[in-house]
C-alpha cells in the first residue's frame, strides 16, 4: 500500500508535466525538451504551453536545465512530488510473481532464504538490495502481575516466556477500584499467556466483555504497553547483494560510490533509516538528502518491513535517485510478502 501524499504543485497541468518530464528522464537518462514531452505523452497542450510550464516549474524548484540550451532534468523536489503521486504501487507481471514464489517457497533455512530474496530484490530492480535479519527470539507472554500504586497508576511486572523480567509504570487515562485490577490482572493472564504481541489484538474485543466498563480503559491501555514491552528485538545485521548495480548507475554516483558502499557495509546508516521506515504492507520512500547521512545523499531508498510486526525487519532497495520509482516499490512490496510467507512469522 502506499498513500498519496498532497501535491505541492496547484496546478494539475503541471504537475502532468511533471510527471511526464520524471518519467522520461528516467527511460532516457537525456535532459527532456519540451518537444519530447509533447510528442511523447498525451498532453493535449502545445510545446509553447509546455515550455511555460517548465519555465515555472523551474522557478519552483521541481527541475533545473543542466545545460543552457539542453532540456531540464528533475530536482530531488522533483522526484518527491513525482513519488508522491503515485496512485498506486504497480503490480508485477504473472511470470515475476511465480519466479519470486518457486525461489522463495522452497523448504530452505533462514540464512538461505534471506540471501536468496536479497539477490531477488537485486535482479528484479537492478539496485542494491538489503534485507535485515529478523528476530532473534519470538517474545510471547508467560505472566503478568498487575499492583495498584494509587487509583491511576499501576505497576506492571511482566514475565515473558524467555523468563525476563519487566516493570512498568503506568498512568491510567482514568481512576479504577482495586477490585477491577484484580479482575483485569486475572482476565489479561487468561486471554494473553502464551500468545506474542501480534496476537493480543484479537483477544482485545473478547476481553472487553469480561471486563466492568471502567476497567475496560485501563486494559487498553496494559495491553498497548504489553505490545511495546514484548516487541521484538530485531538483529542489526543486513545481508547486501546487487553490490555491482550501482557501479552501473554511470556518472550519476560516480564521485560518491565508495561512500555508498561503505555505508552499505556498515549498516548502521540503514538500519537507522529503517527505523524511520514503513509497517508491513506499505512502502517507505526516501529521496537523497532526506536520507539525513551524507554517503546516501546520492541515492533513494525504497523500503518496507516484512513479518507480522508493526516496526520490522526491513528489506528495501537502494539506487541512484533517477530510479524506476513504481517499479521499485512494486518489487518490494511483493518480495517482502513473500518473505513473511515463507518464514511464517
Amino acid at each position: 500500500m502506499h498513500e498519496v501524499a498532497p501535491s505541492g504543485i496547484n496546478h494539475p497541468r503541471r504537475r502532468a508535466v511533471l510527471c511526464a518530464l520524471v518519467q522520461d528522464y528516467i527511460r532516457t537518462r537525456e535532459p527532456v525538451s519540451s518537444k519530447a514531452l509533447v510528442s511523447g505523452y498525451q498532453l493535449n497542450v502545445s510545446s509553447a504551453t509546455v515550455r511555460n510550464d517548465l519555465a515555472a516549474l523551474e522557478d519552483a524548484g521541481y527541475i533545473y536545465q543542466p545545460h543552457t540550451s539542453g532540456g531540464r532534468v528533475p530536482t530531488e523536489r522533483g522526484y518527491r512530488e513525482f513519488v508522491n503521486q503515485i496512485s498506486q504501487v504497480r503490480y508485477l507481471s504473472g511470470a515475476q510473481r511465480r519466479a519470486i514464489q518457486t525461489f522463495l517457497t522452497e523448504p530452505l533455512g533462514v540464512e538461505e532464504v534471506l540471501q536468496r530474496t536479497a539477490q531477488l530484490l537485486a535482479r528484479l530492480t537492478h539496485h542494491a538490495a538489503v534485507v535485515q535479519y529478523p528476530s532473534i527470539t519470538r517474545q510471547a507472554l508467560r505472566h503478568i502481575e498487575i499492583v495498584q500504586l494509587s487509583p491511576t497508576r499501576l505497576l506492571l511486572v511482566i514475565i515473558s516466556e524467555a523468563g525476563d523480567v519487566t516493570q512498568r509504570t503506568l498512568d491510567l487515562p482514568a481512576p479504577i477500584a482495586a477490585e477491577d485490577v484484580q479482575n483485569l490482572r486475572v482476565a489479561l493472564n487468561a486471554s494473553l499467556s502464551g500468545l506474542e504481541p501480534s496476537h493480543f489484538a484479537e483477544q482485545a474485543s473478547d476481553l472487553g466483555r469480561d471486563l466492568s466498563a471502567a476497567a475496560r480503559p485501563a486494559a487498553d491501555s496494559i495491553i498497548t504497553e504489553l505490545s511495546t514491552t514484548l516487541e521484538p528485538v530485531y538483529q542489526e545485521k543486513l545481508l547486501v547483494a546487487g553490490i555491482s548495480n550501482l557501479a552501473r548507475a554511470g556518472n550519476e554516483l560516480s564521485s560518491g560510490l565508495s561512500e555508498i558502499i561503505e555505508a552499505l557495509e556498515e549498516h548502521a546508516a540503514l538500519l537507522r533509516l529503517f527505523k524511520e521506515s514503513a509497517a508491513p504492507g506499505h512502502v517507505h520512500v526516501s529521496i537523497g538528502s532526506e536520507n539525513h547521512d551524507q554517503a546516501l545523499a546520492e541515492v533513494s531508498v525504497v523500503a518496507s518491513a516484512y513479518g507480522s510486526g508493526q516496526s520490522g525487519p526491513h528489506l528495501g532497495v537502494i539506487g541512484p535517485k533517477r530510479m524506476d520509482y513504481p517499479a521499485a516499490m512494486s518489487a518490494v512490496r511483493t518480495v517482502a510478502s513473500y518473505l513473511t510467507k515463507s518464514l511464517e512469522i
